[in-house]
């Protein structure tokens, strides 16, 4: 008898996954850990009944999250990852050869052993990297507290739900910003927008308040069902945004990274938003962005 998951993110629709095996299942110190196995997306990864990543579609994600704010930076050496315990986002900020030093906050020891054991192809051995540093403590925390900064602060997290609450606050992207060297930029996830808009207005209110350049870009993510998964992106630098498609080529060819999802066209692609989005984030006139 086929058995299966279903996921219900959302009160009025689920997704659901048949499970061909479940390699491990437990509750951690903060969440329900599952790995399962399905005919379509390979191994998956079910935090708290939510779906985090799937073998078939992490590299969309992982890619769209790490290489667009690397790629506009252009001179990233110090990155910050908050959340990431699979080691897929971690796999792809390693592979920028300038990145001399990747620091991963992580407040479940757990999900990073399990990921090592049954998701080895998210990370590909980016755990074992001399410039990997490894912190198990809340995010928020961290943030709150350190004195380093970095070029580019990823925030991959869970949904605004159990451990991950804390990191869609305002005082947390306070604190990030002010782990942020002088042109850095931090990028976060804020779901899917046609089903968790209210996540991206709070966002947009936030970083309205907090940096001189805010927007959203998007993916489409099969895992992450409704529509495109919308990331914010904040610095305060407004040209890191507006970088030529010539220049980002440039960077893309000269890096030798080879990716699946990612490329200088969509990468500047990425940054239009459907009306709707722009409605709700606040941004329907976008004229004097045009302008600059």
């Amino acid at each position: 008898m086929i058995k299966h998951f279903e996921e219900t993110l959302y009160n009025n629709y689920a997704q659901r996954f048949s499970v061909d095996e479940i390699y491990y299942e437990n509750k951690t110190e903060h969440q329900h850990l599952i790995i399962f196995h399905n005919a379509k997306f390979g191994r998956v990864m079910v935090l708290d009944g939510i779906i985090q990543t799937t073998e078939r579609d992490e590299f969309i994600y992982h890619e769209m999250l790490c290489h667009v704010p690397i790629f506009a930076h252009g001179a990233v050496e110090r990155v910050l990852i908050v959340g990431g315990g699979d080691g897929g986002m971690l796999r792809e900020v390693l592979r920028h050869s300038g990145v001399k030093k990747v620091t991963m906050v992580e407040i479940d020891e757990t999900v990073i052993e399990i990921s090592k054991k049954y998701l080895p192809n998210h990370a590909q051995g980016a755990f074992d990297d001399p410039r990997f540093q490894r912190v198990i403590s809340d995010g928020a925390t961290f943030v709150r507290e350190t004195d380093e900064k970095f070029d580019v602060v990823i925030t991959d997290s869970t949904d605004p739900i159990g451990p991950g609450e804390s990191l869609f606050s305002h005082d947390y992207y306070e604190d990030c910003k002010n782990c942020l060297t002088k042109n850095g930029i931090l990028v976060t996830q804020n779901g899917v927008a046609f089903f968790q808009a209210e996540e991206a207005k709070k966002t947009a209110d936030l970083f309205r308040q907090l940096f001189k350049d805010w927007h959203f870009y998007s993916a489409a993510v099969p895992t992450y069902v409704g529509g495109i998964m919308v990331f914010g992106w904040g610095t305060d630098n407004p040209q890191l945004r507006k970088i030529p498609l010539e220049t980002l080529e440039m960077r893309y060819h000269k890096s030798r990274i080879t990716t699946q999802y990612y490329n200088p066209s969509i990468h500047k692609a990425a940054f239009a938003l459907p009306q709707s989005v722009l409605e709700n984030i606040g941004k329907t006139d976008t004229t004097h962005e045009r302008a600059n």
